[in-house]
Order: C-alpha cells, then structure tokens, then sequence
C-alpha cells in the first residue's frame, strides 16, 4: 500500500455528463431540423431501399406503443414520470460510479442524454420527433431519433459489459 491510495480518485463525471448534453444537443439539433425542412410524413431517401430521413411524430412510447390509446394525455405524463424517474436512477449511478469512464458508465451516459432528449420533446411538444427510417429487405424497422439511438446503444453496451470477464480489483 502507497502513502497516497487514500487520496481520492480523480473524478470523471464531467466528462460523462458532457456525453449526456452532446447526446441532448445533438437530439434537439437533429429534430429542429427534421421538422423545419422536411414536412411531417416526407421523407428524403439516403440509400435507395434502405435508409430515408423521415418526418413522423410519436405520442407513445417505442415502436409507438399506446399512441392509439384513448387517454393520451395519461400516456404523456405516465411516459414523462417513468422517463424522469428511470434518468433520475442512472443519474445516481453515474454519481456513484464517475470517478472512472468504463464500459459502463458510457453506457449510462448515453442512456441519460437519450431519456432527457426524448423526456424534452414529451414534456414541450407532446411528442418526439422519429426521423431515422432503416429498411432490411423487406424488413421495415419503426421510424427512431438519435435519442433512441442512444438509449438501445447504452443499453446494448451494458448487456456487452455484462458479458465481459470481470478483473479482480486488488485492495
């Protein structure tokens, strides 16, 4: 043992904060400009039978899942109170984990930054914004924003990390 191991770990939560608000912006940025030029239900085709920039809104939650319901202004805020609440618990987890960028807390960043941009949209417009419209033959995948994105890679990285062969930490 060094004279300085019970010095405090440098913190890196800035930067995985700084993950979260570029994942927020580049959201935000993404969708203004999804809906100021392109008219809602118009698509720009990218890669011919495979990728389109779309302009679609979503009142529910992923795969428009209770968008049809018949009490729409419950759904809002139901998916509003879970997301806050489900950011608010990663939010404590990364204070627990930020002193060290890992596999893990990337993972959490990204997912925070996704929910809030998402959370934003629900809470302003009433809806998000899905622009991102992937074709696999013929295969369509729902309409998504870089919000989702961000979430299913963080979640994605989390199921990763999970397989991952954990160090055995010398104390």
């Amino acid at each position: 043992m060094t004279w300085f191991s019970n010095w405090p770990r440098p913190r890196r939560l800035h930067w995985l904060l700084l993950i979260s608000v570029l994942v927020v912006v580049a959201d935000r940025l993404s969708k203004t400009w999804v809906a100021r030029h392109i008219r809602l239900g118009g698509a720009i085709p990218v890669l011919d039978h495979v990728l389109r920039i779309t302009h679609w809104t979503n009142e529910g939650a992923a795969f428009s899942m209770f968008a049809d319901t018949t009490s729409p202004n419950l759904v809002r805020w139901g998916l509003i109170a879970f997301t806050l609440l489900a950011a608010l618990c990663v939010f404590i987890a990364l204070l627990r984990l930020g002193d060290r960028v890992t596999l893990t807390t990337v993972a959490l960043a990204l997912i925070l930054g996704g929910a809030l941009g998402n959370a934003h949209d629900r809470i302003v417009y009433g809806s998000v914004v899905d622009f991102i419209e992937v074709h696999i033959f013929s295969y369509h995948w729902p309409d998504f924003n870089l919000a989702d994105s961000s979430i299913v890679t963080g979640a994605c990285l989390l199921f990763l990390d999970s397989l991952l062969p954990r160090r055995k930490s010398i104390s």
